[in-house]
């Protein structure tokens, strides 16, 4: 049975008795500080994190500095997906932008799992595309839609990754994670605020309706949500029917072909194979 604290995550809640009793010993609770650098670009991947109460932003930075969210992690998943992927680094960092706890599992543990081939195989195969489909979409999303919508989309996710309505981030660090300036997170924020959406406090926004910002958010929201939903939905394969087949009746010969078909002159010369004129042919798999 899955220990409730480890199902505070949701890839940890989905695994398997054998799959928990493995790994279970090997899971290690860590605090995670906002700003914490969880690896750099380049780096070697030594762990796996699945997040609980934090969030994890992954970040692509420039050469001059400058840098800008490609997708986040929370309790709904884990981070370090490069290396089970085939890539032993990543050219982007993790940093921890809402802090909070989660489990820090050595990189080696969830390899051995892996090529197991088991359940959990399967699930960190879908929670990769679901990542790709974040990635993608997000920078759809920076190059055509305006600040406002940018920041509703991000505060709907990381309402999905989280279990509170009060995130603690500064606007210095959101105009980081979407790639703009602080003044245009700042005019951004107050727009929302003023229509009741959200309070904003130093280093903290709490948001007062959901429904608000799904009506004031982009397309690209919606497309992130249906297809993590989709991939991350319990698998159940569908059954096989049992299917059959009946033959045509038709007065079976030793000769080739039905007998009303050939020469009446010979058909008298037929002899029966069988009394039973009729077969049925069962397929199953």
């Amino acid at each position: 049975m899955i220990n409730a604290a480890f199902s505070q995550n949701r890839l940890l809640a989905t695994l398997s008795e054998a799959e928990f009793d493995r790994l279970s010993p090997h899971l290690e609770l860590v605090c995670l500080a906002q700003g914490d650098v969880l690896y750099q670009c380049g780096g070697q991947l030594m762990h796996i994190y699945f997040p609980t109460t934090s969030i994890v932003s992954i970040q692509y930075e420039l050469e001059d500095g400058g840098a800008s969210e490609i997708a986040s992690v929370g309790n709904e998943g884990l981070l370090g997906v490069s290396l089970f992927m085939g890539g032993a680094t990543t050219p982007n960092r993790a940093v921890v932008h809402s802090s909070g706890y989660g489990y820090r599992l050595r990189a080696s543990r969830l390899l051995d799992e892996f090529h197991r081939k088991g359940p959990l195989f399967d699930r960190l195969l879908r929670y990769t595309q679901g990542l790709m489909t974040q990635m993608s979409q997000t920078a759809v999303c920076n190059s055509h839609h305006s600040t406002l919508q940018r920041l509703c989309r991000w505060l709907l996710q990381t309402l999905d990754h989280s279990n509170t309505s009060e995130l603690v981030v500064t606007q210095e660090a959101l105009g980081t994670i979407l790639g703009v300036r602080r003044e245009g997170v700042t005019e951004a924020a107050r727009r929302l605020q003023a229509l009741g959406l959200i309070r904003c406090r130093r280093g903290r926004i709490r948001v007062l309706t959901r429904i608000g910002l799904e009506q004031q958010v982009c397309e690209c929201y919606e497309v992130m949500r249906k297809e993590t939903a989709r991939l991350m939905a319990p698998q159940v394969a569908p059954a096989v029917p049992e299917r059959e087949w009946q033959l045509r009746s038709v007065a079976v010969s030793r000769r080739t072909g039905p007998r009303e078909r050939r020469n009446p002159a010979v058909q008298d010369q037929d002899e029966p194979a069988s009394n039973d004129a009729r077969a049925i042919i069962v397929f199953t798999r």
